[in-house]
């Protein structure tokens, strides 16, 4: 019988999330990606690859790099396989290994890069995980870890039902030991290990009316990740299913909206061993 390790996720482990994910990688893509450079990295090791998003962007945006993605999940793991061996470009470039990123199985030294998107918010202790990624990289090599600053969201017209939500969104990640603020957190934590040569930067999605498809697109896809929790925060009774409908029937007047607003902001980081 094939196991299937999972853990609490905000998400949850359903197909359409699996897919959501790589429609979240390939949306961000540009803005993700855009200060990123792992052409000197020969063995990339990607902190929870999960579905491996991130890893067919990395594999098709560096083809010299090997890349060794690791996760907790045996669920997403089988699929970012799946999804993976579909891919010429990533032939042979890949391996995924099930393990704990705050107790990894690598020796010390194993590699000269690593790459964190989107990991960090989900942990109860990212100071741990960073801790043994430093621990297995090579002395000078570079991580980049890329998080959420949920204070930072911001739509207009004000809509009632989508703020509601959206505190019981980081509420429930909270009560979950996650954080939706690590970002602004990245400078410390990499400073406290020892990391050298570390900066941050800040990343915004900004969107009004100088670029209406752009902002109607991406509001329609932040509704879609905010659904992508709907059925965990009703389960657990941090919203009602009349809260859940008002923040869809909200999102979709304001997409259409010629005076709408959307603004997020996240923050990358880049440090060195």
């Amino acid at each position: 019988m094939t196991k299937t390790l999972d853990f609490p996720y905000l998400h949850g482990f359903s197909t359409h999330e699996q897919e959501r994910l790589r429609k979240q990688a390939r949306f961000g893509e540009f803005t993700v990606y855009q200060n990123i450079n792992l052409s000197e990295v020969s063995d990339l090791l990607e902190v929870g690859c999960g579905v491996g998003a991130q890893s067919e962007i990395i594999l098709r945006r560096f083809p010299d790099l090997r890349l060794t993605g690791i996760d907790r999940s045996t669920r997403q793991l089988a699929s970012a396989r799946e999804r993976l061996a579909q891919l010429p470009f990533a032939s042979g470039r890949f391996e995924l290994k099930e393990m704990d990123a705050s107790n990894m199985e690598f020796p010390a030294n194993s590699f000269d890069g690593a790459y964190l998107c989107w990991i960090l918010e989900h942990v109860p202790e990212p100071i741990r995980i960073l801790s043994e990624v430093r621990r297995v990289l090579r002395p000078g090599s570079v991580i980049y870890a890329t998080e959420v600053m949920n204070s930072s969201f911001f739509l207009d017209p004000y809509s009632p039902n989508v703020w509601k939500y959206w505190m019981a969104f980081n509420e429930y990640q909270l009560d979950q030991k996650g954080d939706p603020f690590v970002g602004a957190k990245l400078g410390n934590l990499l400073m406290q290990l020892g990391y050298r040569d570390i900066q941050t930067e800040i990343k915004t999605w900004f969107l009004d009316n100088r670029s209406p498809q752009a902002r109607k697109d991406c509001i329609e896809y932040w509704t879609e990740l905010l659904l992508s929790a709907s059925d965990q925060l009703i389960e657990a009774k941090y919203v009602s299913t009349e809260v859940v409908d008002g923040m869809k029937d909200e999102m979709a007047k304001v997409a259409k909206d010629p005076n709408a607003v959307f603004f997020y902001s996240f923050v990358q980081a880049r440090a060195r061993t």
